[in-house]
């Protein structure tokens, strides 16, 4: 699929390996992983920290080959889960960022232009959240 505000039609992609089980040297059970996804989240990490934390201090390559559901689905069965989706909050993000610098610099036209797109896509995002089955998680 192309890019939405380019010209680009890129196939790069995450290359994930083909066997889905856990590999043979992890050693901890699903539920003291369970529990560190917890404490993470406890203290204000993300889902994608938590990934990348448990990636690069306890070799955990993918949760979900171990404990059989993602990081995000573990947050949301313990009450854990954040109020908005990640992707959606770091786009409002970038807008608010946006919008504090054409305060002060408001012939800026391209950032003004920019500031368009990204709030295009916001629109799209929610709309696919309030659409989907994922709405239930999120109001």
């Amino acid at each position: 699929m192309g890019r939405m505000h380019s010209w680009g039609k890129g196939i790069s992609r995450r290359c994930l390996p083909y066997k889905k089980t856990a590999p043979n040297w992890i050693q901890m059970s699903v539920s003291d992983l369970s529990d560190q996804i917890c404490k993470l989240a406890k203290k204000g990490m993300t889902p994608s920290q938590i990934g990348v934390l448990l990636r690069d201090s306890n070799g955990i390559p993918q949760v979900d080959y171990i404990t059989g559901s993602k990081i995000g689905r573990i947050l949301r069965k313990n009450g854990l889960a954040p109020k908005i989706p990640e992707d959606l909050y770091h786009l409002i993000k970038k807008a608010v960022a946006i919008r504090k610098h054409l305060e002060r610099n408001n012939k800026d036209k391209d950032s003004k232009f920019r500031l368009i797109l990204v709030e295009s896509r916001i629109h799209r995002l929610a709309r696919y959240y309030r659409l989907s089955e994922s709405c239930l998680l999120y109001t």
